[in-house]
């Protein structure tokens, strides 16, 4: 299990080649890629992300030992950014193998479920208008039901 929180760019090709490589016995992988996604005006910025050094890890942690826990997994990678981010630009992926492909899917499901509601970061918009941190949305958490 590998957990990265970092304000550098990455590769998803290149993280996923990496991690399909360590990974033994597995029979399937599944990864999931966010960008930053402009906003519905269309005039995003940047997107400036916050986090507590060493919280967001161990929540981090948390919820992969988590997922580990429920499903057979053979590994699990999760990556997310932080700093200012630009609109197009990765900023989290998911990775989760197993021998199966439902647990591997079920697994990254539940990571990104939680990633989105409970991972602790503070996402602000910059528009040439002015800021806005991003609002929690009722939508994610009733997601968290399912689980």
């Amino acid at each position: 299990m590998r957990i990265i929180v970092q304000d550098a760019p990455f590769d998803p090709g290149e993280e996923l080649n990496s991690f399909v490589a360590a990974t033994k016995g597995a029979g399937a992988v599944v990864t999931f890629t966010g960008l930053v996604r402009d906003i519905a005006s269309g005039d995003l910025d940047v997107m400036e992300i916050e986090h507590y050094p060493g919280m967001t890890e161990s929540a981090l942690n948390s919820i992969a030992t988590e997922a580990q826990s429920r499903w057979a997994l053979a590994d699990v990678l999760v990556i997310h950014r932080y700093g200012r981010l630009y609109p197009q630009d990765p900023i989290m992926m998911v990775a989760t193998a197993s021998r199966h492909r439902k647990a591997a899917f079920e697994a990254a499901e539940f990571l990104m479920d939680y990633l989105k509601s409970r991972a602790p970061f503070w996402k602000k918009e910059i528009t040439k208008d002015g800021s806005d941190w991003v609002a929690s949305k009722d939508e994610d958490e009733d997601v968290l039901k399912r689980w």
